[in-house]
């Protein structure tokens, strides 16, 4: 018996328009003759393809199977988490409005660089949750935490928005911070670009199924999508307001030319999905913490509780995060991200046996060294002069990070990835800001003149 979500109206659409050799007067220029190899699947909104941001054949019967699997409303995107984050901001930026507020989003302070260029766009209020301590890609939010930030607020933001799994692999406690949310009437809104999978875990940590109102997800970074394949999703009990409003939403950042070989792309997965891919990320999700557990045997240290990634604090093992990389490199391996302190793995199903013995053998080869004792230093909380999207606006000029001391930052500066920032608009830098600067390899900045 099949359900809705295995069939692939969009995929089913392009190969029949392929087979019957029809004259492309239209777009694209290629005309469906092969260049690279994939030309003849990429079509644009001709008839019966639908169209993204106005769907109403193909494209809602594909979004609507999605939806299905997710226990959601699900929408595509074809621009990747970037394009789903901006809607996500969008539909809070009109939900504040509707409610006769000013938007204000209490964020984590590792959120994605598009979340700040949201803000930035929008002229939406951000005041941040920093981590406790450590390094600048984890902010630790806890149930109890958030509760005692909200009680003492005069001012309620309209969400709170936090990016959980996060880039080392931490995963916030969702359900419990859904429920303070939804104690103090606020939305919460989940950044969930590197846990598309997390719904076909059993039990599912999907922020959806935990209580979040919204999220975004990156179908390309953990499932076997192309990349810029994403989704946005939206809770049953959200505002009425994100669902009327959520094509709206995208359309306003999206590009008015989706690529169909993503929508194709996206829509394949749901088939992939009911024919026992949830299945497959399961059992990947078991080796890769068997390999995890032979590596923390061998003296290294393993950071984060992603299933289908390992984050090695490399410093603990006597190497900094690139040198360990060289060698990694040295027998073809390519990891996901890395810095002094740490090294990113992720994996999926199509990870086989073959790249986990390499990496295995590869990991386990490696002699342990005296653990470097240059700890990264403290984040802490940078004077804040302005709003960041008061900064943005105001005449600025590219300085060198040495003469940046008592300056006031007027957009960020950021490497991808990680795409997270070290300072943002409207902060001032001090002396421990630039040491932080300095530590993360930001030579110029731009300040306010």
């Amino acid at each position: 018996m099949k359900n809705n979500f295995s069939k692939t109206p969009i995929n089913d659409f392009i190969e029949e328009y392929s087979r019957s050799s029809p004259i492309r007067l239209h777009m694209p220029g290629h005309k469906g003759k092969n260049f690279i190899g994939f030309e003849n699947s990429d079509v644009t909104e001709i008839d019966g393809a639908d169209s993204l941001y106005a769907a109403n054949g193909i494209i809602a019967e594909s979004e609507k199977n999605a939806s299905e699997i997710f226990g959601c409303k699900t929408f595509y995107s074809t621009e990747g988490s970037s394009l789903a984050i901006r809607a996500m901001m969008r539909l809070i930026d009109l939900y504040a409005r509707e409610k006769g507020k000013m938007p204000f989003v209490l964020a984590g302070r590792n959120a994605h660089s598009v979340f700040l260029s949201s803000a930035i766009t929008l002229g939406i209020k951000v005041d941040w949750i920093y981590p406790d301590k450590g390094n600048y890609l984890f902010c630790d939010i806890t149930a109890e935490r958030l509760d005692g930030i909200l009680s003492r607020l005069h001012e309620l933001p309209v969400a709170v928005y936090i990016t959980s799994p996060d880039y080392l692999g931490n995963i916030s406690d969702v359900n419990g911070l859904s429920k303070i949310c939804k104690k103090y009437g606020v939305i919460l809104a989940v950044d969930n670009a590197h846990g598309a999978y997390l719904k076909f875990l059993s039990p599912s940590l999907h922020p959806i199924d935990l209580g979040a109102d919204i999220c975004a997800d990156s179908a390309h970074k953990t499932l076997p999508c192309i990349t810029g394949s994403a989704y946005l999703h939206i809770a049953d009990d959200s505002p009425l307001i994100f669902l009327e409003r959520a094509k709206s939403a995208m359309a306003l950042f999206g590009s008015t030319s989706p690529s169909y070989l993503i929508l194709r792309s996206l829509d394949k997965l749901n088939a992939l999905v009911f024919d026992g891919y949830a299945e497959k990320i399961r059992k990947t999700a078991e080796k890769v913490e068997t390999l995890k557990a032979k590596l923390m045997q061998k003296g290294y240290k393993a950071v984060g509780d992603e299933k289908l990634k390992i984050t090695i604090k490399t410093i603990d093992y006597g190497y900094t995060g690139k040198e360990l990389n060289a060698i990694l490199r040295s027998s073809g391996i390519y990891c996901e991200f890395y810095d002094d302190d740490f090294l990113v793995l992720m994996f999926s199903p199509e990870n086989d046996e073959k790249d986990m013995r390499i990496l295995e053998k590869t990991l386990l080869s490696i002699s342990r060294k005296p653990p470097i004792n240059e700890l990264f230093p403290d984040f802490y909380v940078p004077e804040k002069i302005t709003e960041v999207f008061e900064a943005a606006k105001k005449p600025s000029e590219k300085i060198n990070v040495e003469n940046a001391v008592g300056r006031i930052i007027s957009e960020a500066t950021i490497k991808c990835p990680p795409a997270v920032s070290v300072i943002v608009g409207g902060e001032l830098v001090d002396e421990r800001v630039k040491a932080l600067l300095v530590k993360y390899g930001i030579d110029e900045l731009y300040v306010v003149k």
